[in-house]
């Protein structure tokens, strides 16, 4: 529970979620892909700040699509100081996954929603891998298995591929398959489209061939992305490598078996390590996070006055 005064963000594609001192949790919509990044976390610190309790505020924050230019603690600062905002830090949500998972552990962890991003920290070591986007990454999550499962569907549809009950699925948001890619060019969450099928797709992977496989290569992928955290950050000599998985498309399911069976092909003594908290737990870790600990340098802070 975050202290009073103290408002701590979790902001990523599907929903933005925020902790008050009261121990709710809030939910807003997810960011909008073609809109500032910055400006969005402004508009829901305006909102929670009159219940975060008395000023001056603290806004701890991790999110999803921070890019260099975005990545800009004062600017955020600036835009929250009408609310009462003194003190910011901004990180990217794999940062925050990783303290809330494995608190002041060294380790990997791998978060898969609509995105799939893996951080490794050593003791000195930090190795990001792959969170780079759906348009150039994020394989194995949420959008990459509802963008198989669209692909499979159609490919079924013109006679490219083998019929799968994933039809069924999709036909359900789009009734007329041809119309569906217009549509979704048009939609401006399309994104959050193209995750939703990712249910379907693991509800389905005991009885259809087609999103089995989907899973299994699914798996497949994020095994790749932690087992690279695993050799850059120099533990792979250990039997049970300290491995966290996390997020909607690894808390079970066809993917989280595929996923633990390509692990154990290598260390076949692993055991996944259970998160000790959530993303907003991470985020509200910031505010005490030494500057010793590796990923410090990682985390924008700002402070007015």
């Amino acid at each position: 529970m975050a202290e009073q005064g103290v408002i701590v963000i979790d902001s990523g594609g599907t929903a933005i979620k925020v902790r008050l001192y009261d121990g709710q949790v809030r939910s807003f919509p997810g960011l909008r892909a073609n809109s500032s990044l910055l400006p969005q976390l402004a508009e829901v610190v305006a909102q929670v700040a009159p219940l975060a309790g008395a000023g001056p505020l603290t806004v701890l924050v991790g999110t999803c699509a921070l890019t260099a230019r975005d990545n800009d603690p004062a600017e955020l600062l600036r835009l929250c100081e009408p609310y009462g905002v003194a003190d910011v830090a901004l990180t990217q949500d794999s940062v925050t996954s990783f303290l809330g998972a494995l608190e002041d552990r060294r380790g990997v962890v791998i978060a898969a929603g609509t995105g799939c991003v893996t951080l490794g920290v050593g003791e000195s070591e930090v190795a990001r891998v792959d969170g780079w986007g759906n348009i150039m990454g994020d394989a194995g999550g949420g959008y990459w298995i509802g963008r198989e499962a669209i692909d499979a569907v159609m490919r079924a549809h013109d006679g490219r591929g083998p019929a799968t009950a994933l039809t069924e699925v999709v036909q359900r948001r789009f009734p007329a398959l041809e119309d569906a890619y217009i549509e979704l060019q048009v939609d401006p969450d399309w994104v959050r489209v193209v995750a939703s099928f990712a249910r379907g797709v693991v509800d389905l992977a005991a009885q259809d061939a087609v999103a089995a496989a989907i899973c299994e290569a699914a798996g497949r992928h994020m095994a790749h992305s932690v087992a690279t955290a695993v050799d850059r950050i120099g533990t792979a000599e250990q039997p049970n490598p300290l491995v966290s998985l996390i997020g909607g498309v690894l808390s079970e399911g066809a993917p989280r078996d595929s996923c633990i069976a390509h692990l154990r092909q290598r260390w076949p003594e692993f055991v996944p390590y259970p998160a000790q908290g959530g993303s907003l737990d991470g985020a509200e870790a910031l505010r005490t996070l030494g500057p010793s600990h590796p990923l410090s340098v990682r985390i924008g802070r700002a402070s007015h006055g």
